[in-house]
């Protein structure tokens, strides 16, 4: 049996292999991110006579070439935490010294010491969907940082814009900001621009709040200055050209969704852009052996302390992905407003005296096992069998 540990980097990558003795077999040697190196590193693993199990950090895209490479030879691997490696070198010594190949070594001898549960075959699909979410909220992040740089324009521009909108830049103020754009012509808006604005709003935007913003544009404060009016203008068409890209990928994400249609999907509250997200983050459902196994995973478990008569909960530990956090703990809102099974177990949290987060926390954890079992059995939804 051989035990091999691969470091990734950007450029290169570190092996090191070693026998069920934990003896070296081949030292830490470094091969390049290319064609040459995986040839190479083939070579060297063609080259044992017997069983392997091979191991690497998950450590984003900068595998990615390396793990289809692997899996399109024919050899199985395993993915681990780098937080759960670290912990175990500092296990073994005392010393703070780190290299590619010290961690090459120390991955070897981690495969060692736990069950060795491989990726799952064609796992490449599934990494198709994460790349794609993980790319739509980076997005949404740029999206929202012009938005914010947005906002310091307008303190300056027209601070009486925002609170006039509760805080907000809804699809009205930022129709208007793009229209009109200079607090001069705002104060000038006639009928016709309310009348867009009325149908823009659906109604919401009520004559008594027209002429309410028309007299705030009319006695601003604000500094009237062109180069204001060239940064406003800048961040408008940013963010009205990371609109459109969210919205492209949006649809791209629910067709690839809807053409998998996982069982999870079945759960009223949960819909495919949600549904992307946590198939992509968790992976293979199988891998997990329970529930309380997922909870780990997502970070959505209570920390927990014990040293002799001391022992107490802490919070949520809140390790692995927070995107995965961020959609369960999303989904939990309609959940809980449409879904009588769910909203019972809130109200019945918030009875025992649970806050408003904690309690909505539990009702995540009780999501998140009703999602194991639809996924793991392949069934849908049923209401009247969840206890």
């Amino acid at each position: 049996m051989y035990f091999v540990g691969i470091d990734i980097s950007k450029f290169k990558h570190d092996c090191a292999i070693i026998d069920e003795l934990g003896d070296t077999v081949t030292p830490s040697w470094s091969f390049s991110n290319d064609w040459e190196g995986f040839s190479h590193l083939k070579a060297l693993l063609d080259s044992l006579e017997g069983e392997m199990k091979i191991g690497l950090e998950s450590t984003g895209h900068y595998g990615q070439n390396l793990k289809l490479f692997l899996e399109s030879n024919g050899f199985t691997f395993m993915e681990f935490n780098p937080l759960l490696v670290s912990r175990f070198v500092r296990s073994k010594s005392l010393r703070n010294t780190k290299t590619d190949s010290i961690d090459a070594l120390s991955i070897a001898h981690y495969v060692m010491t736990v069950e060795y549960k491989p990726y799952p075959p064609s796992f490449y699909h599934l990494d198709k969907l994460k790349s794609l979410t993980r790319f739509r909220d980076s997005l949404v992040r740029q999206r929202s940082h012009q938005l914010v740089g947005l906002t310091n324009v307008l303190d300056k521009l027209f601070p009486e814009f925002k609170p006039f909108f509760k805080g907000k830049l809804s699809v009205t103020a930022l129709y208007i900001l793009a229209h009109y754009q200079t607090p001069e012509r705002i104060a000038n808006m006639n009928a016709r621009s309310y009348e867009a604005l009325r149908k823009l709003s659906r109604g919401k935007f009520a004559l008594s709040d027209f002429v309410q913003l028309k007299a705030l544009a009319k006695n601003t404060v604000g500094t009237q200055s062109e180069y204001l009016l060239d940064q406003m203008n800048i961040l408008l068409e940013l963010y009205s050209q990371l609109d459109s890209k969210v919205d492209e990928l949006d649809a791209q994400i629910k067709e690839y969704v809807r053409g998998i249609d996982p069982p999870c999907l079945s759960i009223p509250g949960i819909g495919e852009l949600s549904a992307a997200v946590i198939l992509s983050e968790f992976g293979d459902f199988c891998k997990f052996q329970n529930p309380s196994k997922m909870l780990a995973f997502a970070g959505l478990e209570p920390g927990y302390f014990q040293s002799g008569q001391s022992e107490y909960t802490g919070h949520m530990v809140k390790h692995g992905s927070s995107r995965l956090r961020y959609a369960l703990m999303n989904c939990c809102l309609p959940l809980i407003a449409n879904e009588p099974v769910f909203a019972e177990y809130y109200a019945k949290k918030r009875a025992e005296g649970k806050p408003y987060r904690v309690a909505l926390t539990h009702v995540a954890k009780k999501l998140l096992r009703v999602i194991y079992t639809l996924q793991t059995k392949n069934i849908r939804y049923d209401p009247t069998v969840i206890r």
